[in-house]
């Protein structure tokens, strides 16, 4: 009796070719680091498709096939060959019970609001009912399926699987770390980088909040998880103590001389010069005469009057 069709797992009937029962022999001697074994091979596959035609069933089931294949190699003496073949066995049909898993929690997430499935409730942060949200499920069990099957160590999925430990966010195993937290303090010192352009260090506390929350969304988009300041006050402490600094400076101004910036009706002009009016009503100067500018403008003029280098006026200047 001539074979012509093998019964599949489920249930499909499908053309019998003795060439992938060789093939799949040939895989094992493969794996046992017995190259060339063609032949050998072939006339294994031979003697299996004997013994289907002893025994006459018409269309013999993939999983009784494979069983002769071990029987084949273990009567041949081929020992070791015939145990990486029960372990490809193996690695196949988990391959086919995760792809049949995988298709069963695509069917949930499509199918199922969020108040009835688990999965879509997984990240109290994400509406797993809206299309963002449905769509992320899909890519994070796909992935999640992905590594356990080609990345993690087989112990190690199979442990994960079983609940013996539990790999936190495995969907993002291979892309970075998951959460984290930013010490603002050391990023400010000197300034920094966003990826797309560099921040100098901030000078007073609405900068340094600003900036907080720019470093927090950045960090944000390159890694998964949680992103939170642990020192927040402390680190918004030096904003502070800047912003007090920089008053105390401006108050010890020279009579006359403004700030060069400030909010308001009381910024250069108006305040220089309501000021520089007070002093020529009242210190003698005839028709309400105001003094004209100083030679070197503001700057030149606080250098020689007060001695002071500029550098924190330079400074001023570039904000």
């Amino acid at each position: 009796m001539t074979l012509t069709k093998i019964r599949k797992r489920d249930g499909r009937l499908a053309d019998f070719n003795e060439d992938k029962i060789a093939r799949a022999i040939e895989k094992a001697f493969n794996a046992t680091y017995k190259p060339g074994q063609e032949d050998v091979a072939r006339k294994l596959a031979d003697e299996v498709l004997s013994i289907l035609e002893v025994e006459g069933e018409c269309q013999p089931g993939v999983e009784h096939i494979q069983d002769l294949v071990e029987r084949v190699l273990m009567d041949n003496g081929y020992v070791q060959t015939a145990k990486a073949y029960i372990l490809y066995r193996e690695e196949r049909s988990r391959a086919r019970e995760m792809n049949t898993r995988l298709m069963k929690t695509y069917e949930d997430i499509t199918f199922s609001k969020a108040k009835d499935s688990d999965i879509k409730r997984e990240n109290a942060n994400i509406d797993g009912d809206t299309a963002m949200g449905s769509m992320l499920k899909f890519g994070s069990e796909g992935a999640k399926q992905f590594y356990d099957m080609f990345v993690l160590n087989p112990d190690h999925a199979r442990a994960h699987r079983e609940g013996d430990i539990h790999i936190h966010d495995l969907d993002f195993l291979t892309l970075t770390t998951t959460c984290c937290q930013i010490d603002i303090k050391k990023l400010f010192a000197g300034g920094f980088s966003t990826g797309h352009g560099t921040l100098r260090e901030p000078n007073d506390i609405s900068s340094y909040a600003a900036l907080c929350c720019i470093a927090i969304q950045s960090n944000q988009n390159d890694q998964h998880g949680g992103q939170s300041v642990v020192n927040f006050d402390y680190g918004m402490a030096d904003g502070v103590r800047k912003l007090r600094h920089g008053r105390r400076r401006a108050q010890d101004l020279p009579p006359g001389i403004p700030p060069e910036s400030g909010p308001g009706p009381h910024a250069a002009g108006e305040s220089g010069g309501s000021r520089a009016g007070a002093e020529g009503h009242h210190g003698g100067h005839s028709g309400g005469h105001r003094p004209g500018p100083h030679p070197g403008g503001v700057r030149g003029l606080l250098r020689r009057r007060a001695g002071r280098s500029g550098a924190f006026l330079r400074h001023r200047g570039r904000d």
